[in-house]
């Protein structure tokens, strides 16, 4: 789920600001951004904010100010500086070029001013501890506000799913005329037929009678739309919505096969609709 925490802290000695966010995603892609300091406890605060993040592309970022810095945080390789100027110098010798610029050149060589491998200090991994844990807090009353709207949004999808039934129903009696009137029709051309089968046309007609019958089907998608609305209401988990709505899919579907008149098929591509958008939005559920 998306969601954003910051969170910071000044001591004497340092400052420490640490910023969490993540996108919805299926799988877990955890970024880490920080100082080279901490690389050593790397593996220690991946594995702690992937079990509490669970899914999602999210990045976390810890930012380290120091207050005070010892004379043995910055080094300068002499050696390699007095070698990469006297390179500069005799190549501009040679080509009779001006040498007011070989000194910064050479200062800014790779490796020539470098920070020291530091021992890190424990108080300040502890400062940064409290700081991204205060900041995943934030982060995760993010994702619980968002989850709360989110719940009314798919919750009100199945309601409006469900409220298609009566919908149906009221189209039903229109639906059984019709088929009636078509029934009585070929009746009168069957009996006229000197071929006719009065058994055969017993079985067939009781065929079509179940065929059309979409009682089953209508108590079976209420009783899902209870059930997902239920879920809502308790632990909603991303998958378990997903298979409800996977079942309420095979009700809707076998309501539009037996449907047979144009007015009961737009609600069932209306509660099509209605079903794509909780498919879409369960994912974003953890």
């Amino acid at each position: 789920m998306t969601g954003y925490g910051m969170a910071e802290k000044h001591t004497e000695n340092y400052s420490v600001k640490v910023e969490l966010r993540s996108l919805n995603g299926k799988f877990l892609d955890l970024n880490l951004r920080m100082p080279r300091f901490l690389m050593p406890k790397e593996i220690e605060i991946r594995n702690k904010y992937s079990k509490k993040i669970e899914r999602g592309s999210a990045t976390l970022s810890i930012n380290v100010i120091k207050h005070k810095v010892n004379a043995n945080d910055v080094q300068i390789n002499e050696a390699l500086a007095t070698e990469y100027y006297n390179k500069l110098k005799s190549l501009s010798d040679k080509l009779g070029t001006s040498d007011k610029d070989i000194f910064r050149m050479a200062t800014s060589m790779q490796d020539v001013i470098y920070q020291d491998n530091e021992q890190l200090d424990p108080a300040l991994y502890t400062l940064v501890q409290e700081v991204a844990d205060e900041a995943f807090v934030i982060y995760d009353a993010f994702r619980q506000k968002e989850g709360k709207g989110l719940q009314n949004v798919l919750a009100g999808y199945a309601q409006t799913i469900a409220a298609g039934i009566p919908q149906i129903e009221a189209l039903e009696p229109e639906r059984l005329e019709r088929t009636k009137a078509r029934l009585q029709k070929n009746l009168k051309q069957l009996v006229d037929d000197e071929s006719f089968d009065k058994n055969r046309f017993e079985q067939e007609l009781i065929y079509y009678l179940e065929k059309y019958d979409v009682n089953e089907e209508k108590v079976r998608l209420q009783s899902h739309c209870d059930h997902f609305i239920e879920s809502m209401n308790k632990n909603p988990k991303g998958k378990s919505l997903n298979f409800i709505a996977q079942e309420m899919g095979r009700e809707i579907n076998t309501l539009g096969s037996k449907a047979n008149h144009a007015g009961i098929q737009k609600e069932v591509v209306a509660m099509k609709e209605e079903l794509e958008k909780i498919k879409e939005q369960a994912l974003n559920l953890l």
